[in-house]
């Protein structure tokens, strides 16, 4: 019972942790801005490779946090039906 406790919480997390990369993916593809606004910095002086970067790292780090909460969920699901 614990460990399908810890497993239900490594999904959530895992989800959220998915969900907000998503967002934020999204947030730069629409805003490259966003970066100069928080940060108060330019740090590729306006030639927005910083922004692509970024993008590819959230969008790689959304997938692999929705594959890990895909294979926690089907681990819960399958304990289940035994």
């Amino acid at each position: 019972m614990r460990s399908e406790r810890a497993l239900r919480r490594r999904f959530w997390i895992e989800t959220a942790l998915g969900s907000l990369t998503g967002i934020l993916t999204v947030v730069t593809l629409i805003s490259h801005e966003w970066i100069e606004i928080v940060f108060g910095v330019d740090p590729d002086r306006g030639s927005g490779a910083l922004e692509w970067g970024i993008v590819l790292v959230l969008a790689a780090a959304t997938l692999l946090f929705g594959l890990l909460a895909r294979a926690d969920w089907r681990h819960v699901v399958a304990d289940h039906s035994e």
